[in-house]
């Protein structure tokens, strides 16, 4: 019986074998499986008078062929490339937009300043100020039209966002469940490794990576618990825990990721924990590229209409009155949203702050309240002012906090661009409204001997009341007196005069006795002056702090999205060979060779009929023991 024993446990190895490896063959192209091999060992030998004698063989388990350091490595490189991807797909639908060479901003602020320049160039003409008037509503169509397009990006976003959370939430049930199943199956057979169920559910951590980075630590009782962030968990054991896509508490706009806290409550997750996979991209894309291209177009939309307002203000129109705001910018003010979990109550106050408007940054901020201090944070570059006057201004905003009565730990969003562009407005349907003269003129007496000259003058103040007051420069020995009295005032050639509101430039040597007026102008539908200066803010640097034009504004936002979808598809390309050499390499281990399987299938197959022969001789030699004892 020794021997027949002893090839039976050959047999049953080699059929073992065969089993194994046929699964091997069957799951060649499964998705995250991992080959198996029989793990075979010698039964214990029986002790005799001539040595021992062996028992045959038995199979001590079937393993998988795994390595966690090769299975992380393409985990990393997975929901990095995933992430990529994702953000490609979104910021290239802005760069498109924007460097659009017809759809984009360049084209309709070059056709409003050429409107500008051709009522320069015939200030009289209705027509000619009736082709700026309609320049100027195709400039305000195009802002409205290309931030419109940012929303609706936006709002895919958002819509993309709650899909992600609704896909990781799956994800994590399903993780929970076979973790319950191999408790179970470990149950059955202590030991003894479930490998197919842990396929599966390294499989299903892979396909989690894809929607977001996610970290595993494998348990005593062989389970997986996923963290997310910066360890927030999201399964432990059997327990899933569960994601929630909800309206930011300061934005009802943006759908940001809350996690379901175990009592009911929502625990929101700062952007910055969720990174890697699709979802990651999507928040990495709207934090880095939607909000920064928005912001900086409703910033340039702000600083045209102030600008081209300050300007015109300073004009007359065709019926002799001062010129009032073209742009209405009555709605483009910055947007604060309190946070619906603030203890306190109250808000603030956040306005323009003319003087420094061109310090204005594309940038949100939020004004947070703390152990007394109140701390505005630039959210794009996490700079931190601390607030101590009343009004502070900072960046062109002027902050009023008198209004607020915060308790610790509340905070208020602010965004000061957002809306600026789809906000922007005419305010004049008139063409006979533009003011494209200057309210004074200057006139020079033929009498005058000297070689003295005036300019034809501009305004500075046209709330001043003597705008319009008729004065006249007397020049005596040593200077000039207003209006022929009062004190001398010493004459510099070529030096500002500023006077009611006005400014004017005398140049030359007047002569003792000669003269110059400034006086309202009476009938000046031919004056382009302020037309002009309106012109030249094309070329003005007015934003930036004064180093950038409008079009060299847009141009740089163009640019920086340009850069980083190249960047981002360099990296995303990076990623993917990464990926792809992860998985050569986890392949060349753990995956499934046909030849090689096909050879293993041989051997045992070679290995099952030599134990059949010794069952057979074993039975032949059982035959003859019976025969001798008949």
């Amino acid at each position: 019986m020794g021997l027949l024993n002893v090839a039976v446990t050959g047999l049953n190895a080699a059929q073992v074998g065969v089993l194994t490896t046929s699964h091997n063959i069957a799951n060649a192209s499964t998705e995250g499986y991992n080959r198996q091999r029989i793990i075979q060992t010698t039964n214990t030998p029986m002790f005799t008078g001539a040595g021992y004698l062996g028992q045959g063989t038995n199979v001590l388990t079937v393993r998988r062929i795994y390595d966690q350091q090769l299975n992380e490595q393409v985990l990393a490189a997975s929901t990095g490339a995933a992430e990529m991807d994702s953000y490609l797909a979104q910021i290239g639908q802005i760069d498109n937009l924007l460097a659009d060479p017809s759809a984009g901003l360049t084209p309709a602020l070059s056709a409003f300043f050429k409107g500008v320049q051709e009522m320069a160039a015939n200030p009289s003409s209705i027509p000619a100020r009736q082709g700026m008037l309609s320049a100027s509503q195709a400039l305000v169509a195009r802002f409205q039209s290309l931030d419109q397009r940012m929303n609706e990006i936006r709002s895919g976003v958002n819509a993309m966002v709650t899909s992600e959370v609704a896909a990781i939430n799956s994800y994590a049930q399903q993780i929970a469940a076979i973790n319950q199943r191999i408790i179970m199956a470990q149950a059955a057979g202590p030991n003894q490794p479930p490998n197919d169920l842990l396929d599966q559910r390294d499989q299903l951590v892979a396909d989690l990576n894809t929607k977001i980075r996610a970290t595993t630590i494998i348990q005593n009782d062989g389970t997986y618990s996923v963290f997310i962030g910066n360890g927030q968990p999201l399964v432990i054991g059997n327990l899933p825990y569960s994601l929630k896509a909800v309206a930011a508490p300061d934005d009802i706009e943006r759908i940001v990721v809350a996690l379901s806290s175990p009592n009911g409550g929502t625990i929101y997750m700062p952007e910055s924990m969720l990174s890697g996979g699709s979802l990651g991209g999507l928040i990495a894309f709207r934090s880095q590229s939607l909000d920064e291209a928005q912001n900086a177009l409703g910033r340039i939309a702000l600083t045209l209409a102030q600008n081209f307002n300050a300007q015109h203000r300073l004009g007359q129109d065709l019926d002799g009155d001062l010129g009032g705001d073209y742009f209405d910018m009555s709605q483009m003010m910055p947007m604060v949203g309190v946070n619906t979990n603030n203890a306190g109550s109250g808000t603030i106050a956040v306005a323009f702050d003319a003087a420094t408007f061109d310090q204005l940054e594309s940038s949100d901020y939020r004004l947070t309240y703390a152990n007394g201090s109140y701390t505005l944070l630039r959210l794009s570059d996490n700079v931190a002012t601390p607030i101590t006057a009343v009004p502070q201004v900072v960046d062109g905003l002027s902050i009023d906090i008198s209004g607020w009565s915060p308790v610790s730990g509340d905070n208020i969003l602010i965004q000061p661009t957002r809306g600026g562009a789809s906000e922007l407005q005419l305010a004049i349907g008139n063409a006979r409204d533009i003011a494209a003269a200057a309210p004074i003129r200057t006139e020079t007496p033929l009498a005058n001997t000297g070689t003295g000259s005036i300019s034809a003058g501009i305004a500075l103040d046209t709330t001043n009341p003597n705008l319009w007051t008729t004065t006249t420069l007397n020049f005596v020995a040593g200077g000039y007196q207003i209006n022929g009295a009062g004190p001398v005032i010493p004459y510099t050639p070529g030096a500002n005069i500023d006077l009611n509101g006005w400014r004017v430039v005398v140049s030359g040597t007047p002569a003792v006795g000669d003269s110059f007026t400034i006086e309202r102008n009476s009938s000046g539908v031919s004056d382009n002056r302020n037309a002009v200066q309106l012109g030249a803010l094309q070329t003005k640097n007015t934003m930036e702090g004064g180093t950038a034009t409008y079009l060299s504004a847009y141009s740089s936002i163009v640019s920086r999205i340009g850069n980083k979808a190249r960047e981002v598809e360099i990296t995303g390309q990076a990623q993917q060979s990464l990926l792809e050499q992860a998985q050569s390499t986890r392949a060349q281990l753990s995956g499934v060779n046909l030849d090689e399987e096909a050879a293993n299938l041989l051997r045992f197959q070679q290995a099952y009929q030599a134990a059949a022969k010794v069952i057979g001789i074993a039975g032949t030699l059982f035959d003859e023991i019976l025969a001798l004892g008949r």
